[in-house]
């Protein structure tokens, strides 16, 4: 473990350990066996569900990946792209953040492309992800839902939420105009950028500018309108999915659940995702006690019970892919460590080989 990764580590490791203490300072009257009741009474029937339609949420991934593959590989299936996924998102869960290259760079070997151009892909594929989650918030935060019925009854609430829906708009239209810029004047920004640069750090306007190239290279591979409506649709049907996974990680404890319907979970799905942001590898942390905060204080749910559901979200949402994503990974001799060394070392070197020089 390099220095960097390991200050990274020790960073979160602190502030979740902070979390910690704050949040069980809080729960003085935390009790311990009504957390073991409502774990054990679990409908483990609704779990399966959400197991089964996150897995249906990663082979969606795979089609996605395969439809930004099209103008370069039209031969590839969808199905070749699930096992690479699967192996990815495992690297992830298990490894934490050093995980995050292992998708695109089994893909690329995979299709026989260069790592470059699959990162690029992976780039663009996160502006879709936050479109797309934006789409159902907004549209869960402004029409007649369940999510707004029941913020209508808290004006504070209301007001949080659509402040969240405004800033969540703007960010996606920065990135769609962004995106735009880049698509039609990539090559003079990214020049700009390494001229603007380049006094502030060694190689720091390099670094930037290519990325700014690759996320180019990576636009490119949207070829028409009926492209962008065939990604955008499978994106927004993925999150969906994530989100009636979560809606019946919910209602698996019964009573008091009931009332999260998918428009209501869209909120823990936001909370899981900023606070990722702070997360040790196989062990999460930040995804959890965002989760468990957002149901104690938004939604008045037991304290024991939002743990224990805090956990079983994260389990379901992110763990569950790990059994199977280790057997693909045995039966194509991958070790995720050196997968995960070898995508971080060719990022280096790709990077070290278009640096300028003299």
């Amino acid at each position: 473990m390099n220095k960097h990764r390991l200050t990274v580590y020790t960073v979160a490791l602190a502030i979740l350990a902070a979390l910690v203490y704050l949040q069980f300072r809080e729960w003085r009257t935390f009790d311990w066996a009504k957390f073991l009741e409502n774990s054990r009474g679990v409908t483990w029937r609704h779990v399966v569900h959400g197991i089964v339609l996150i897995y249906i949420a990663y082979i969606l991934r795979a089609i996605r990946w395969k439809i930004f593959l099209r103008p370069v590989r039209k031969d590839v299936s969808s199905l070749s792209m699930v096992s690479p996924t699967l192996v990815g998102f495992t690297g992830l869960a298990v490894l934490g953040r050093p995980g995050e290259l292992i998708r695109p760079y089994l893909i690329a070997r995979r299709v026989n492309l260069t790592f470059s151009s699959q990162l690029a892909v992976w780039a663009v594929e996160r502006i879709f992800d936050l479109a797309a989650f934006t789409v159902l918030m907004v549209a869960a935060i402004f029409l007649p839902t369940k999510l707004r019925a029941f913020a209508s009854t808290r004006p504070e609430v209301l007001h949080w939420l659509h402040l969240v829906g405004y800033m969540l708009s703007a960010l996606v239209l920065g990135l769609l105009t962004g995106a735009a810029l880049v698509n039609y004047h990539g090559p003079a920004i990214a020049n700009w950028v390494e001229r603007r640069f380049s006094g502030m750090a060694r190689n720091l306007g390099h670094r930037v500018a290519q990325r700014v190239r690759e996320f180019a290279s990576g636009l490119n591979t949207i070829h028409g309108v009926g492209s962008l409506i065939q990604l955008f649709v499978v994106s927004l049907l993925m999150w969906w999915m994530i989100a009636v996974a979560y809606k019946e990680v919910t209602h698996a404890y019964g009573a008091p659940m009931q009332d999260m319907s998918v428009t209501r979970v869209l909120l823990l799905m936001g909370s899981s995702m900023a606070g990722s942001m702070v997360q040790l590898p196989g062990v999460g942390g930040g995804s959890q006690l965002a989760t468990i905060e957002a149901l104690d204080k938004i939604f008045h749910i037991p304290q024991e019970l939002a743990v224990s559901c805090g956990i079983l979200l994260w389990l379901v949402t992110f763990v569950a892919v790990v059994p199977v994503g280790l057997l693909l990974a045995h039966r194509e001799r991958l070790s995720l460590l050196k997968v995960a060394e070898a995508s971080q070392q060719e990022e280096a070197e790709a990077t070290i080989s278009e640096s300028p020089t003299g």
